[in-house]
């Protein structure tokens, strides 16, 4: 499309100006922001960025959760040409140097005191920076550093400049074009820096106008904008999409309270990772072995038709008028109130991504009546690459190419992805860029997969994480580590798991349980435990997870090509894998080559088949202190069926 974010912005601003925008709860009170009101803000900020200096080309840095001031401040730098560049508000001080020098970042716009001494942490460090924002003043009354300034302050000086050069936006808005650059954000770095993903405001426009045409997007729609903004998928749905289509974003009060305001906003539109879905299911289950007897044998029948029905009522196909009338009394006593309790009980559209969903989860919520589908993208491609139409919603595919796109299979089985939608380049990495984006406007996504008969794109793994067994009886057999541990994340008891195999004559993983649900399920059984890793290491619960490992067994033993992905031993760990400890990115993917040399020892130990290993790791604790976990794990051996053998 012809337009940029701020002209869209003014396109509301003058076509419905009363309308609500963005809606913030504060203090327990949803506070909201029209669009008129949301433009002058971007105005006046405007203003006052340019008396700062802040100069058309510039990039900012943006850090904190999704806020109305720090939209608006996203917004008022791309009036004036610069480039926000959001990044992630748990993240550590020291990640922030590479992208802040890497950008030549000389502003900063950020959330509240936690930030803005992230910041100062690392100042000496970062010689471009020169003034910093924040919105929450909370905590920040006596810091006496003359370059930090509240947005509060901003406001009010941005406005008495506007007073004095009242034509200022409307001739910002008039130089901005199309196939300027929009933002930048920056890859999680699973094998090095972070690469910046430089995008424009025609290939986040013509993404956002895609995946809104795909599912008949309005300006009514609600959405709770609580994922970080850092990442490219929640910036797609609650600012592209937002912007494109004019509906309400609604901003939580913290992370805390998130749960309590899906309820109370009643989104039509929703977004969530698969681990999302499997926490609100696990705490659904949890609840039901809580309950009366009665009720858990209405839910276990009412589950029953829905999961033998729903799926197939919502493909659009009839069912048959008793099963209609079971499913409807199902909604009337489960599903409804089940939905309602999720906070889910307005969603027209439901998407998840970023990892494989588990069939059972993934039907559970199609069977109760909540239209969750699956999409395909990455930072690359501003997202919409497959969605998944209405009536063909499947577990093992994540969809059809969407508007736009161009899809073709490779020799070794990458996919490579054309669309309006793709990446300028990296910022200041020819190389990286060559590397991904052919002559002929091809990306590669690194994602090995096949298009199946049904028109469906079916993803197997990373195209680079696809090995071969080597040695034993599989020798020379595939091994896709993803496949394996989605598989294994498919059960509640288990929260993250790492796989191991390729060039090793067997597949071997380390498993983090979910401490919630395992911790739940053994106080049923009268299990004491002290802590997480106290839990880990019973030899109850490494019995539950051996039956977990074992189900993943059986399943694979009858997959053709994976049948010698089986799991012949595991552990599960002494510690959860952390983003702070560098176990996982921000975006919570296993960095599965750093966790194989930080836990060198247990990988060895498993292949040379010890039964116990001693482990002593350094972590770092929420205060930031420093410390040591230490624990001897328990090594197990897991049954590998034959290929024609299945588990009784």
């Amino acid at each position: 499309m012809d337009t940029t974010f701020p002209r869209l912005l003014a396109h509301h601003a003058r076509q419905r100006p009363g309308d609500a925008a963005l809606r913030e709860k504060e203090y327990g009170i949803w506070q909201t922001l029209g669009w008129a009101d949301l433009y002058a803000m971007v105005g006046h900020m405007a203003h006052a960025f340019a008396k700062d200096g802040l100069q058309r080309g510039d990039h900012v840095v943006i850090v904190g959760a999704n806020r109305p001031r720090l939209y608006a401040s996203m917004l008022a730098v791309q009036v004036l040409g610069g480039i926000p560049v959001p990044l992630y508000q748990d993240a550590v001080a020291t990640e922030y140097v590479f992208p802040i020098n890497n950008a030549e970042v000389r502003f900063a716009v950020v959330e509240n005191q936690e930030q803005v001494d992230k910041l100062l942490e690392i100042h000496a460090d970062c010689p471009c920076l020169q003034r910093i924002y924040y919105d929450d003043p909370r905590g920040l009354r006596h810091y006496p550093q003359t370059f930090l300034s509240q947005l509060q302050q901003v406001l009010r000086d941005g406005s008495a400049r506007a007073a004095e050069h009242p034509l200022f936006v409307e001739e910002q808005l008039a130089l901005g074009q199309p196939d300027d650059v929009a933002a930048m954000f920056f890859t999680s770095g699973t094998t090095g820096n972070p690469k910046g993903v430089v995008h424009t405001h025609r290939s986040l426009i013509d993404r956002a106008k895609a995946g809104a045409d795909f599912d008949t997007l309005t300006s009514r729609e609600e959405v709770l904008a609580y994922l970080p903004p850092a990442w490219i998928g929640q910036n797609i749905f609650s600012y592209a999409q937002w912007l494109y289509c004019g509906y309400v974003v609604n901003c939580p009060e913290s992370a805390e309270t998130v749960t309590i305001d899906l309820k109370e906003v009643g989104p039509t539109y929703y977004f969530a990772p698969p681990r999302v879905f499997e926490g609100l299911l696990t705490q659904v289950m949890i609840r039901m072995e809580d309950a009366s007897p009665i009720k858990r044998r209405m839910f276990k029948y009412f589950m029953d038709v829905a999961r033998e029905y729903g799926p197939r009522r919502m493909e659009g196909k009839a069912i048959g008028m008793w099963p209609l009338v079971l499913y409807g009394l199902g909604n009337v006593l489960v599903y409804g109130p089940l939905r309602n309790n999720l906070g889910l009980s307005r969603v027209r559209v439901a998407y998840t991504a970023g990892e494989a969903i588990g069939p059972d989860l993934f039907s559970f919520y199609r069977s109760i009546g909540i239209n969750l589908k699956q999409l395909y993208g990455s930072t690359e491609t501003a997202v919409f690459v497959c969605l998944q139409p209405d009536h063909q919603a499947y577990a093992d595919t994540v969809g059809v190419p969407c508007d736009g796109v161009e899809i073709k299979v490779a020799e070794n089985g990458e996919i490579l992805v054309k669309s309006a939608g793709l990446l300028k380049g990296y910022y200041k990495n020819p190389e990286a860029t060559a590397e991904v984006l052919s002559a002929e406007g091809w990306y590669k996504t690194n994602d090995a997969g096949f298009i199946d008969s049904r028109g469906h794109l079916k993803i197997i793994d990373r195209v680079k994480d696809v090995g071969r067994i080597q040695g034993g009886a599989n020798d020379g057999a595939m091994f896709a580590p993803k496949y394996v541990e989605n598989k294994l994340k498919f059960f509640p008891f288990i929260k993250e798991a790492v796989a191991y195999g390729d060039g090793r004559d067997k597949v071997c993983v380390m498993l983090n349980i979910d401490f919630d649900a395992v911790g739940n399920w053994a106080e049923r059984r009268n299990l004491p435990y002290a802590g997480y890793t106290d839990l880990a290491q019973k030899p109850e619960v490494y019995q539950l997870i051996l039956e977990c490992v074992e189900k993943v067994n059986a399943d694979l033993s009858v997959d053709t090509l994976l049948a010698g992905s089986q799991i012949s031993r595991f552990l599960v760990l002494h510690k959860e894998l952390d983003a702070d400890d560098g176990e996982l990115t921000r975006t919570n993917k296993v960095r599965r080559g750093y966790i194989a040399e930080k836990y060198a020892v247990l990988v060895e130990a498993l292949y040379e088949g010890m039964a116990q290993q001693f482990i002593e790791t350094a972590v770092k604790f929420e205060d930031g202190r420093s410390g040591n976990v230490s624990a001897t794990l328990t090594l197990s051996d897991a049954k590998v069926f034959n290929a024609v053998e299945r588990a009784a």
